[in-house]
């Protein structure tokens, strides 16, 4: 306990590993300045200070190993061809984690503290969550366990636990209940995540009326408090990962589901850490996966046209046509900005910078909505209102955001301008805020006050801004998080601004297993002028696929009741002999036991056959096809 067991990171030429950090930083950050299109937006000085500020406490508190494993998984996997966001959490604040690759935010340039993430002041395990795309996710796990030893990495264990409803049902079931007679008190608890059965007697007067009058109620109800809240089952963390020094059973007992081939810890997310082992967070995010895949088609099209492939780290961030479709509130599908709430806050803001999408991640939340805050940012913005400032030199940290404390790291940086604490003093000082620790909170008001009065700020106003600082620290966000979020919704607005066939071809490829949202996404093509094509075993895909700018064909992936198996086979028949000529061929060619009556039902219903008919007459194949099929089977 109190020490953490990370694994070595093979260096070359036995160089440390606080060395070897250092020398791959250095040379990553020469390789970014160097990339960017014109002159950093800083001074190379204050990028190269910025650096050696951050490897000193890095590799001081014990660290450069983790920076160096995140670093190589991470390179491994874009060298392989899978997409990484660009840094989620306060790990997009670490001008080290650019310089390396983790993370593709310029922190200076975006104004992103390194002490929001790694504190010399607390030590506690510095934590990168990563996003891969969903397809290639596992991948990288897989050359981890390669690199490291499979006896050396496992995910994580989550507990199920048995909840008010659920501990209802599975004990009326064990006494022998029938299932409407369970069910008809399972309904009466509230739906409320954090609902106990004695919570539930209090709040649903019919529900304690039933336990009073009802035996068998009460029986149900006397046995499923007793349980309530016991483990129920065993699961796996969606992206916990843990890497040990040696044999994970040196650390934790392991566990493997009957019949199962995937290990996971005995200790959940919590005691992982308590003993040491350091978790890595591999997260599986869909929206890489539609921008790889729109990417991916967009640029085979333009290699065909003798054009340059698009660069997402090279999109300019001021494009007229994408901040054009984001102020028509056009993003169905856009990361972060597609729900009808947020299009509201959309048409409220006007966004014009991509500083104002950040800030549009961070407003949509329950906190800034109810306290007045987002409608604060909004007023300001467009005059209605004046931008108020709690002391003259806090100008400068409010003004972006119009006055409202908006961010964590703005407390931070309060704390740092008036009360003269550090970053790390800052950071603790913002946790407890945000953690409404009483005793915490006292002691660190004496400390702001007293540090305040010192810099000339009268004793009252320290207090009144403290106060300010303690209102808004309960509701502020993470700007790194907020700002890596944002640079994903604007890439997708991007895509869908100017290649919105493409773009929406991979959106609807990803739903395609969900009808109804398809449907819904086929209304907003439609919306932005794009036809979308019916189905057509002659043409179409197993995915949706962008025939032309302005033209999206149907994937026959998306009928229900046509399996990735039959249609594999119609496109390697197809591609094989040529397209289908009409009804009868069509039965001839393929195998019946993968495309089978149904399928072939379904494929005739929704259209995808209609080109094998010179008048397209469903209703006249309809009536063809048990004929043909018969025909088939005796032909083939």
């Amino acid at each position: 306990f109190g020490t953490y067991h990370l694994p070595a990171f093979p260096t070359p030429d036995g160089m440390s590993a606080e060395d070897f950090l250092r020398q791959v930083s250095e040379d990553g950050l020469r390789d970014r300045l160097a990339g960017l299109p014109g002159d950093p937006p800083y001074p190379r000085q204050d990028y190269a200070d910025r650096l050696q500020l951050e490897l000193g406490v890095i590799n001081e508190m014990g660290f450069p190993g983790y920076f160096l494993i995140v670093a190589d998984f991470i390179r491994w996997a874009r060298k392989n061809d899978i997409p990484v966001g660009p840094g989620r959490g306060s790990g997009a604040g670490s001008l080290v984690a650019w310089a390396l690759g983790i993370t593709d935010l310029d922190p200076l340039l975006h104004d992103l503290l390194f002490e929001r993430f790694l504190n010399p002041e607390r030590v506690s395990m510095p934590d990168f969550d990563i996003d891969f795309c969903m397809e290639g996710r596992d991948r990288v796990i897989d050359y981890v366990a390669q690199t490291y030893g499979r006896d050396q990495v496992s995910q994580i264990i989550t507990y199920g636990s048995m909840a008010a409803k659920a501990v209802v049902r599975d004990c009326g079931r064990v006494l022998g209940q029938g299932y409407g007679f369970v069910d008809s008190i399972a309904k009466l608890i509230p739906p409320d995540p954090k609902m106990t059965l004695e919570k539930a007697l209090i709040e649903e007067s019919q529900l304690k009326k039933r336990y009073d009058d009802e035996e068998d109620t009460r029986a149900v109800i006397d046995l499923s408090m007793k349980l309530e809240g016991i483990k129920r089952n065993a699961g796996k963390h969606a992206g916990g990962v843990v890497i040990g020094p040696s044999k994970l059973t040196d650390f934790t007992p392991l566990f493997c589901e009957q019949g199962g081939d995937s290990v996971v810890t005995q200790y959940d997310m919590k005691d992982v850490e308590k003993v040491g082992l350091v978790k890595f967070d591999f997260l599986g995010l869909k929206n890489l996966t539609v921008i790889d895949w729109a990417i991916k088609a967009i640029n085979t099209v333009r290699a065909a046209a003798g054009e340059d492939p698009i660069v997402l780290e090279k999109l300019p961030m001021d494009d007229p046509d994408t901040f054009k479709l984001l102020q028509a509130c056009k993003t169905t599908a856009v990361f972060q900005l597609e729900s009808h709430g947020m299009k509201n806050w959309i048409a409220k803001l006007v966004p014009e910078r991509f500083d104002e999408i950040v800030a549009l991640v961070a407003l949509y939340r329950p906190g800034p909505l109810d306290s007045g805050m987002a409608e604060t940012f909004v007023d300001v913005k467009h005059g209605r209102a004046e931008a108020t400032f709690p002391h003259p030199a806090l100008r400068h940290i409010l003004e972006p955001t119009y006055g409202v404390i908006l961010y964590q790291e703005q407390v931070m940086q309060i704390a740092q301008v008036l009360a003269g604490s550090t970053l790390g003093a800052a950071d603790i000082l913002r946790r407890a805020m945000g953690k409404k620790d009483p005793a915490e909170m006292a002691k660190q008001r004496i400390v702001f006050v007293e540090g305040a009065t010192a810099n000339g700020v009268d004793e009252d106003l320290a207090n009144n801004i403290f106060d300010q600082m303690e209102t808004f620290a309960g509701y502020g966000f993470n700007t790194s998080h907020s700002a890596a979020y944002a640079l994903v919704a604007y890439q997708t607005a991007w895509l869908k601004a100017h290649y919105p066939a493409y773009f929406m071809s991979a959106v609807l490829t990803a739903d395609m297993d969900y009808t109804d949202t398809i449907d819904g996404f086929v209304r907003d093509c439609r919306e932005l002028g794009l036809d979308v094509l019916p189905p057509d075993v002659n043409r179409s895909t197993h995915a949706f696929s962008a025939m032309d700018d302005h033209t999206i064909r149907y994937g026959l992936g998306a009928l229900k009741g046509v399996g990735h198996a039959a249609v594999d086979i119609i496109e390697q028949e197809r591609e094989s002999n040529g397209p289908f000529k009409d009804l009868s061929d069509f039965c001839n060619r393929i195998d019946h036991h993968k495309v089978n009556k149904r399928a072939m039902d379904v494929l005739l219903r929704s259209g995808a056959l209609d080109g094998l008919d010179p008048d397209g007459n469903r209703a006249r194949m309809l009536a063809e096809l048990p004929e043909a099929i018969q025909a088939a089977e005796q032909y083939q």
